[in-house]
């Protein structure tokens, strides 16, 4: 059974489950191509030509991390007193959880204040890409409620996922389980980075390096997962049902929207005019705007009534964007 399939009926062997997290978390809570580049390629101009001409207003809650003590909130520089690489939010914005210049994950303040480190770094490692797994309780199925960071860790030259409490202090982190579905072939343990997790039931996607594709991880009644296409840097939508990702078009990296929610592969270029690379996409919490990296600054495109509109520029600031709540 593909992902997919394995995913919708997953969905109705929990409807009940999924009745009560809802109650006590509310509803809120093709053409075949190489895998994105991510390397910085065009010009200015190119850029420009791509976008909407308008005056930059960044959109509310949307931050920008560039590696450095300094984070771009609200189109305000916040000094967060450390280096910040690979910034992300808690779904209610309360917390940040990033990779700090020793290498260590921390969590802070939305100002950068009160940090913990949630997992030091032993050494001879690389964090990053850390996301929140945060899920309510489920009595109906006896699950219990989840906080959790998930992220990239290579070790001696192999990356693998790996998770620990977000309410640790020095915690020890532990790879996480990356199960296929009855019948399907071992899903790849290795060269798995860049993991974000979307929805109220603590779904992951994530890339390989290797394979070049993007990967689904369910992780509710039980763990299981599945490639769902070529690509890189997925995140997933809010309501769980779609996936955003990096696919190299013609020299450039374009963002493809994948629906999880038909029983077939629905895969859409929907930056087809893109003259320059566009990465590192992230959801806006209400699932309408996905905001990514341009060389020349941070842009977003929006969902019609037809797809998305055209790439709008919010941002002259380059960096990881990230919707904060």
């Amino acid at each position: 059974m593909s992902a997919r399939n394995r995913r919708r009926a997953g969905a109705t062997a929990i409807t009940a489950g999924a009745a009560a997290l809802l109650a006590l978390c509310g509803t809120a809570c093709a053409a075949q191509a190489a895998p994105a580049s991510g390397g910085a390629k065009g010009s200015a101009a190119m850029v420009a030509a791509a976008a909407s001409t308008h005056t930059l207003t960044v959109p509310r809650g949307l931050t920008i991390s560039n590696g450095t003590r300094h984070v771009i909130v609200n189109g305000r520089s916040i000094d967060f007193g450390t280096t910040v690489r690979d910034l992300a939010w808690n779904p209610t914005g309360s917390k940040a959880a990033f990779v700090d210049g020793h290498g260590n994950l921390v969590v802070s303040n939305p100002d950068g204040t009160h940090r913990v480190t949630v997992a030091a770094n032993p050494g001879g490692q690389t964090w990053s890409h850390p996301t929140w797994q945060v899920t309510a309780a489920d009595r109906t199925n006896q699950i219990p409620a989840k906080n959790n960071i998930v992220f990239s860790a290579k070790i001696h030259g192999s990356t693998v996922l790996e998770g620990v409490k977000a309410t640790a202090d020095h915690g020890r982190p532990a790879r996480i389980s990356l199960n296929g579905e009855p019948g399907d072939s071992a899903l790849p343990q290795t060269n798995n980075t860049w993991p974000n997790v979307g929805g109220t039931y603590g779904s992951a996607v994530y890339e390989n390096t290797h394979t070049g594709e993007v990967y689904i991880r369910d992780d509710y009644l039980r763990q299981q997962g599945g490639a769902l296409a070529k690509g890189s840097e997925p995140a997933l939508s809010p309501d769980n049902e779609e996936v955003v990702f990096v696919r190299s078009v013609h020299g450039h990296d374009h963002l493809f929207v994948e629906d999880l929610g038909t029983s077939t592969t629905t895969v859409k270029d929907v930056t087809p005019t893109a003259t320059t690379d566009y990465t590192e996409p992230t959801w806006s919490p209400n699932g309408k705007t996905i905001a990514f990296r341009a060389p020349t600054g941070t842009y977003t495109i929006t969902k019609t009534a037809h797809g998305f509109g055209r790439p709008v520029k919010v941002s002259t600031h380059t960096g990881l964007p990230a919707y904060r709540g």
